[in-house]
């Protein structure tokens, strides 16, 4: 961890090679992000690259080392939020649904769904919360809300989550 913010703060400071380092330390975090949120490999990894060049130019903006991971996630996150709105559409595809690593192919498709039906704010919360296994403070730190705001939309968001499931009677438990 000390190397890592090591290279974080010397990112910061304008050293490209230590910037690198980083990025790729994250780049499957980021990477699941841009998959949960658009869906489609291709546009996941062309969403990478412009994280990668917002962040390189803006590094020097981030005041805190150690949230450098939620930084860059907030960066994906905006970014897939437009995209979306852009397209207004949302694609999957078999090779994501294996990439997922469950054998129940219908179980992947129903959460995937039930996500789908969220709204943002909501789909946001449960993806870093439980794809990305971020604590409510790094969630509202990543989200620029107070922890009791990011626990009240947590919970709203499961209870919703279990309802869409229970609905489609689903067996899950959340």
């Amino acid at each position: 961890m000390n190397e890592e913010l090591t290279l974080i703060k010397q990112s910061i400071q304008g050293d490209d090679t230590a910037f690198l380092h980083v990025m790729k330390a994250y780049k499957m975090d980021l990477y699941k992000t841009a998959i949960a949120y658009l869906k489609n490999e291709h546009e996941a990894l062309e969403a990478i690259q412009e994280v990668t060049f917002r962040a390189y130019k803006k590094i020097h903006t981030l005041r805190e080392p150690s949230y450098m991971k939620t930084w860059l996630i907030r960066i994906m996150i905006n970014y897939c939020n437009d995209q979306l709105k852009r397209k207004k559409r949302f694609i999957v595809n078999d090779e994501q649904i294996y990439s997922l690593g469950t054998t129940d192919n219908h179980t992947v498709i129903e959460i995937q769904d039930a996500m789908q039906q969220l709204d943002n704010t909501s789909r946001e919360i449960l993806t870093l919360m439980y794809f990305h296994g971020l604590k409510i403070k790094e969630i509202a730190e990543v989200m620029e809300r107070p922890e009791g705001t990011v626990k009240t939309w947590l919970n709203k968001a499961l209870k919703k989550f279990r309802d869409i499931l229970e609905e489609k009677g689903g067996e899950l438990d959340v």
